[in-house]
């Protein structure tokens, strides 16, 4: 086990000064879906299992993040909840000493089955996708008859007491920014947290997702439920957010188009293949697979991680460059 290190009081922290606290780790690159600002239909380049990191890798990473100061780690995928065994990585992540905050993104398809397994094995809260309320819609957008299994999913996450819950909503026009309201009033009656998310042009799949600016419906959201801006800090992402009169409904906005946050970003991404990436928007990246495999010791795999962090790029060009980033959002790792 890696012991805390003195650098860990002072964080890790970028060439520009920015906090590092936050790893998101795809533990799969597969998906049940595919969602049509994600996977191109017929996508078949997925990672072959030899090359994934074993649980026993994750948590070598996990332990070395944390023994550097980060706190915060999400699962994410493709679908985190088709790698198998996933709430035996959850009860092992959440016992190493310096995670703090343990949570998990998922598309729900899969989660009234394994929530409550979630909850006990140490899982805090979840990121769940859920672009509309229509069956048509989310039939054409997620390739497939998804829209009951999520619903079940996340009612089967708030029996489970995982909390909070949000509920991400990529907007694209002419799709679904018609039912916005409706999904607010949904998530406000539920006790979920909505966030509207403008989609990313990341591969050409992202690239012609009917990009819709936040600005295009908040006006709106805020006549329709009197929202006002919230000083409430829920998650320490980029997410800016609103609520209800009684303070009940939250509403977070997420604009890496519109109104980027890259002078505040705090986090990196690991891949599956135990690539990390280090801003979604560029290439810089650093394969930490290798030196796991070649046995590398725990201070030489820190060395690793900070030697990355400082490589991490002051911002994206999605606005400048928006066909420079050809890997798909699965296998960046959410």
């Amino acid at each position: 086990m890696i012991e805390p290190r003195t650098m860990a009081t002072a964080g890790l922290h970028d060439a520009y000064g920015r906090r590092i606290d936050y790893l998101r780790l795809s533990v799969t690159d597969r998906c049940d879906l595919r969602c049509s600002y994600c996977l191109p239909k017929g996508f078949d380049g997925y990672a072959e299992p030899e090359d994934w990191l074993t649980f026993d890798e994750i948590a070598r990473v996990v332990a070395a993040f944390a023994s550097l100061g980060v706190q915060r780690f999400r699962l994410t995928g493709g679908e985190p909840l088709m790698r198998r065994r996933l709430p035996s990585l959850v009860e092992r992540l959440s016992a190493i000493d310096g995670v703090r905050d343990l949570s998990l993104s998922t598309n729900g398809t899969q989660l009234a089955r394994h929530a409550a397994a979630l909850r006990q094995a140490g899982l805090t809260r979840l990121n769940v996708s859920l672009d509309s309320l229509d069956k048509g819609c989310m039939r054409e957008v997620t390739g497939r008859d998804s829209l009951d299994a999520v619903i079940a999913g996340l009612m089967a996450g708030k029996a489970a007491g995982l909390a909070p819950i949000k509920l991400n909503m990529v907007l694209m026009r002419g799709v679904n920014d018609g039912e916005v309201e409706r999904m607010a009033a949904f998530c406000f009656e539920h006790g979920f947290i909505l966030r509207l998310i403008e989609v990313m042009p990341m591969g050409e799949r992202g690239r012609n997702a009917h990009y819709l600016p936040v600005s295009a419906v908040l006006p709106g959201l805020i006549a329709r439920f009197g929202l006002a801006p919230s000083a409430r800090e829920l998650g320490g992402g980029p997410a800016r957010y609103w609520q209800t009169p009684d303070g009940q409904g939250q509403l977070g906005v997420i604009t890496p188009i519109s109104q980027h946050f890259c002078a505040t970003c705090n986090r990196v991404r690991l891949s599956v293949e135990g690539t990390l990436y280090l801003c979604l928007g560029q290439e810089d990246k650093v394969a930490l697979r290798p030196l796991l495999r070649a046995g590398c010791d725990d201070a030489e795999l820190c060395a690793a991680i900070v030697a990355a962090i400082r490589r991490k790029p002051e911002k994206h060009h999605f606005v400048e460059a928006p066909a420079k980033i050809v890997r798909f959002m699965s296998q960046t790792g959410g």
